[in-house]
């Protein structure tokens, strides 16, 4: 099977989850728009790092599917439950922008569980197809096909790590969020070469 019906479904789920984000930043009721403005900036920052990791995987994802010249049963079902997962990433950025405040470890901690889950998928999709070039297109470079496989190794123990960290701080947490986020933008220089 073509890859083609598969990348325009999964740019859908991507732009969806990414402008769901932002529904959510919402101004309280009964204040000012000045205090209102200045009270919810825990969703502003969630919102950022949430809309910035959704885009870091989208183009992630269009790396990969450069790499990929075909597609099997076993493929298409693990990329449905990953962009499950990518499309319920809205509510956990929902529930730590409204919990940062107060109960925010709880918060934290289950924003990493979906991120640590979406890492866990990611690389299913990914290791299934690169497992032994299965899926891999002929002409893909061997040294970026490596490149991507070791820059997802991190990837679930680095979320698992991050949300473990919440029971110290939930602010080391959402440091370590943007961090990894950071990580994957630079990953490709970092890891793209042999």
């Amino acid at each position: 099977m073509e890859t083609a019906r598969l990348e325009t479904f999964s740019d859908g789920v991507f732009a969806i989850a990414a402008t769901l984000l932002i529904l959510d930043v919402r101004l309280p009721t009964g204040s000012s728009v000045t205090h209102g403005l200045l009270a919810i900036w825990p969703s502003y920052v969630a919102y950022a790092i949430s809309f910035l990791t959704i885009g870091i995987m989208w183009i992630n994802h269009h790396t990969v599917f450069r790499q990929i010249g075909r597609v099997d049963r076993t493929f298409l079902t693990i990329s449905v439950v990953f962009l499950m997962v990518i499309a319920f990433v809205p509510f956990p950025t929902h529930v730590l922008a409204d919990h940062l405040h107060h109960d925010a470890t709880a918060a934290a901690f289950f924003y990493g569980l979906t991120m640590t889950a979406m890492a866990a998928m990611y690389s299913c999709l990914w290791f299934y197809a690169a497992a032994g070039r299965r899926l891999i297109a002929e002409e893909a470079d061997q040294r970026v096909v490596s490149g991507i496989s070791r820059s997802y190794l991190p990837g679930v123990p680095g979320y698992a790590l991050a949300a473990a960290s919440t029971f110290i701080s939930s602010w080391l947490a959402l440091g370590l969020y943007g961090g990894i986020a950071l990580f994957y933008v630079l990953e490709s220089s970092l890891f793209g070469r042999d």
